[in-house]
């Protein structure tokens, strides 16, 4: 299992107070936040209460004291959460955050003011302390993610609502910041659409760990029949969808040995997700199918991407972070008749069972069997995808113009019926051929990852604010912009 996706995320809460308003409410907030992420199952990082007057950070001293603390958690904490019962002390805070030099995502949140309760002893004037240390983030280059209203009540259910996202952004940013993807096997040579840049993954963080194919079927060659872990792989791969009588048990076999050495490759280089040469050497020479080896570990959160499409599996695994759930690999594949916002999603068979949302059969490949024959391909997952919403994601390696680069939007799948072979997802995306354009002419390739649920807002943070690349959010509404006024 991916070490990200099931790590507990931990975050740093600041309490931030300015000495001459009310310290009452700093108490409160601090109860408040700290039973919201016991509620989220959220661990956290703070100093005692008497650490600091009223368990607040408000002068240089508090901030110096929280930024050793923080940094003496560094390898905990994936993000801070700053609230703001009162003004707040805007300098204290930037020092904090910029002594403390953590690098992760921020949550900037300030309070409410209740109308009968703005005298001098018991206004709190967050909702203008917030903009002073934003603007303190601005001028320090500091990223922040906002609250869904300026100012919101600590203990209330939006707030509640605010800080369950922002623990999916800090896990997506860091599992992305340091993800190891697996490469097995060389790039099938038809497919150049699945060229991508090494060296641009690294600068974002991102290892690339490859494998001969070769090297991989010598290991699942090795494996004897009287294993222990091949036997518990037979057990696991029999009870994981329905089989054909006519397979014959020599193929269920050789399929789990291919899986349990794929599987052990993995583990032992620490691979958060993979990309596998799925055809047809494989097929050639050791005699089975990949695809359900994939949809086995993307069930477990270890996403698995065919053809050797190294970003399509950095993009599963970025919705699988943002989700917590199994993310698949699909084709824009064909229209739905005349439907303007309706395509048909597919793949040979690697879809985790429960992003088709029933029990799969474990077939043959249809296409590549009929060319070198069935029983050379045991190994299909075929189901086609039950009706739900969905999230969509591809990202790319722009050469050209040496940065990453990704699209993103929200749909559904549909109930249509659709009389194709392998993994089948009729899908209704607003606006689809505008979409289509859109990765037609920006050099995208023909794969996208695809995820049950709507989790566009918590990648799209998390790629604008804190991973930095070019992103069209299909369907999002646009940030504002500055307009800069020609100048005679």
């Amino acid at each position: 299992m991916s070490q990200h996706i099931h790590r507990k995320v931990t975050l740093g809460v600041v309490i931030g107070s300015r000495a001459f308003f009310s310290p009452a409410p700093c108490k409160d907030a601090r109860d408040e936040v700290l039973a919201q992420l016991a509620r989220l199952g959220v661990d956290a990082v703070i100093l005692p209460h008497e650490a600091t007057a009223n368990g607040a950070v408000q002068s240089i001293a508090d901030a110096e004291l929280y930024a050793k603390h923080f940094k003496a958690h560094r390898d905990e904490i994936d993000g801070l959460v700053i609230c703001l019962p009162n003004f707040g002390d805007e300098i204290a805070i930037a020092e904090l955050v910029n002594r403390a030099k953590l690098n992760v995502p921020i949550l900037l949140q300030a309070s409410n003011d209740e109308i009968g309760k703005v005298d001098v002893h018991s206004r709190r004037d967050a909702f203008c302390g917030k903009f002073s240390v934003a603007n303190n983030f601005w001028q320090y280059g500091v990223p922040f993610t906002e609250t869904t209203t300026h100012t919101c009540d600590t203990g209330g259910a939006e707030f509640g609502a605010d800080l369950e996202r922002f623990a999916r952004i800090c896990r997506t940013v860091r599992g992305l910041r340091n993800a190891r993807i697996g490469a097995i096997g060389a790039r099938t040579s038809p497919f150049q659409t699945m060229r991508f840049s090494e060296k641009l993954l690294q600068a974002s963080g991102m290892t690339v760990v490859t494998a001969d194919l070769s090297e991989l079927l010598q290991l699942a060659g090795a494996i004897d029949d009287a294993d222990p872990d091949l036997a518990a792989k037979l057990t696991k791969l029999k009870a994981y969808g329905k089989i054909p009588a006519h397979i014959q048990p020599g193929q269920i076999l050789k399929q789990a040995k291919w899986t349990l050495a794929v599987n052990r490759w993995i583990e032992e280089n620490g691979c958060d997700a993979s990309a596998i040469q799925c055809w047809r050497s494989l097929q050639d020479n050791f005699g089975c199918a990949t695809c359900v080896t994939m949809s086995m570990m993307g069930e477990e959160l270890l996403p698995s991407a065919c053809e050797v499409d190294v970003i399509g599996a950095v993009s599963m695994y970025a919705l699988a972070l943002a989700s917590g759930q199994p993310a698949a690999l699909l084709d824009w594949n064909n229209n739905y008749g005349t439907e303007p916002d309706k395509c048909v999603c597919t793949h040979c068979g690697n879809y985790p069972k429960s992003f088709i949302g029933d029990t799969p059969e474990i077939g043959e490949l249809d296409v590549l069997g009929e060319t070198i024959g069935r029983s050379k391909c045991f190994g299909a997952v075929k189901g086609k995808v039950k009706a739900g919403p969905m999230t969509y994601f591809r990202l790319s390696t722009d050469d050209r113009n040496g940065t990453m680069k990704c699209y993103l939007g929200q749909g559904d799948f549909t109930d249509d019926p659709f009389g194709m072979d392998g993994g089948i997802a009729v899908a209704h995306v607003p606006h689809l051929r505008k979409l289509m354009k859109f990765v037609s002419h920006n050099g995208f390739e023909h794969h996208v990852a695809m995820v049950r649920g709507h989790v566009a807002d918590v990648l799209n943070e998390a790629v604008v604010r804190y991973l930095g690349w070019p992103i069209y959010h299909h369907g999002g509404e646009p940030e504002p912009q500055l307009f800069t006024p020609h100048r005679f």
